[in-house]
């Protein structure tokens, strides 16, 4: 099915601080979501104070980009006295939707913000037509869609809910072990609040099994005497069926990690960039597509619940694959050479990858490097170190090099 561009669909990517905003607004995000200093579900990013919210409004406008700020706490009593200042300031600058869970926090946004549209939240667990007519009823937008949902579930909650109403869904990211995202598990041992954008990760965690009557004998869970990642989830990638996604009427396609690189917003966005816009021209999905979500840091993937099946777990590990390196950035020309800055070691001879905004990726031989004194080297080994490449190919500043990990 061929989709005309008046059902365009967005691409919204994840943005923790400038320097992803900028590989967002470059690698062809539609629009990005991000969070000011409080009230937003990740604490881990660096996040955006109200000048950088400006600013950040400023830049993505410029580029016909638009911005929700997360709003998706659950505030105590004490939280709230902070709210009005805030939604009315994101007003004032001109952000384009709230991302929200809390009703309370909603109508507040209603009466303090009312030209800001509200998105609801994928805490608020949104798994029936009945509950996304609701919140269009009180005045939402867009509902985000709760992971836990098949493609027939979708197209159901599509076909029985207003066509004003604007449904998202996620394609691309880590999952939670908990329901849509709502856990206690890293509250009850760390302290650190999973509703409040501080969860530890204890679903990452390494288990044994201790019997009650037994408090002093350990047991591994699994018979190779190995423990288990007994919580761990896979992380989900939509690339290859993005077609299914959109037919069942979905308006947002949403790419999870305002915790992540800047690398990863930009190769992630990039390659759901090329996958929406093959599937918009009825073109069958290039496999480079397919095979640069292998070029970040991942879990096992999986299609989460869009199949009507659980996506399971990893108990055989807690970490992540990780096949490819960032061996530079460029960031620009001088004297008729390129200019890298070194993310990890790579050598003289090698063979990079590189991505750069507007182009397909492409492979390229660093057959001659040198420092910042113009001498000749083998290997660029320190960490930030300037280094001097010699090519006739141009590349544009921003461009990652890839080097693939042995």
């Amino acid at each position: 099915m061929e989709h005309n561009r008046q059902n365009r669909p967005e691409l919204l990517a994840p943005v923790g601080d400038m320097e992803r905003l900028v590989s967002a607004l470059d690698y062809g995000a539609d629009a990005v979501y991000l969070a000011g200093k409080s009230f937003g579900m990740r604490s881990a990013p660096s996040n955006f104070s109200n000048d950088e919210l400006r600013q950040a409004v400023e830049r993505s406008h410029a580029r016909g980009v638009k911005v929700y700020v997360t709003c998706n706490v659950l505030p105590h009593n004490h939280e709230l006295a902070a709210l009005p200042d805030f939604l009315t300031f994101c007003e004032e600058i001109g952000v384009d939707a709230f991302i929200m869970t809390d009703l309370g926090v909603m109508a507040m946004a209603k009466r303090y913000a009312p030209k800001v549209a509200v998105h609801i939240s994928t805490q608020a667990g949104v798994v029936n037509y009945e509950t996304a007519n609701a919140f269009y009823n009180m005045g939402a937008e867009r509902v985000v869609l709760a992971r836990e949902l098949s493609f027939a579930e979708i197209a159901e909650i599509r076909a029985k809910t207003p066509k004003a109403l604007e449904i998202e869904a996620f394609v691309h990211g880590a999952m939670c072990v908990s329901f849509s995202g709502r856990c206690l598990l890293s509250n009850y041992l760390t302290g650190r609040d999973a509703n409040h954008g501080d969860c530890a990760q204890p679903c990452r965690w390494d288990y044994y099994l201790v019997e009650r009557t037994r408090p002093d004998q350990v047991f591994t869970i699994q018979q190779d005497q190995k423990s288990t990642f007994v919580f761990n989830s896979k992380d989900m990638c939509m690339i290859e069926h993005i077609p299914e996604i959109l037919n069942c009427g979905v308006s947002s396609l949403k790419i999870e990690g305002r915790a992540k690189s800047a690398y990863y917003v930009a190769c992630v966005t990039n390659a759901y960039r090329h996958a929406v816009d093959a599937a918009l021209a009825g073109e069958p999905l290039p496999q480079w597509v397919v095979d640069e979500t292998d070029k970040i840091s991942h879990r096992a993937y999986s299609t989460g619940f869009y199949s009507g099946q659980e996506p399971g777990q990893t108990p055989e590990m807690g970490g992540y694959i990780r096949h490819w390196d960032i061996g530079a950035i460029c960031v620009g020309e001088e004297n008729g050479y390129v200019r890298l800055t070194q993310r990890n070691r790579f050598f003289r001879g090698e063979m990079v990858s590189v991505l750069e905004p507007g182009t397909e990726p492409y492979d390229l031989e660093l057959s001659e490097i040198f420092d910042e004194t113009m001498t000749p080297i083998e290997s660029a080994p320190h960490a930030t170190m300037t280094v001097y490449l010699k090519t006739d190919r141009k590349i544009k500043p921003g461009a990652f090099l890839r080097v693939r990990r042995s």
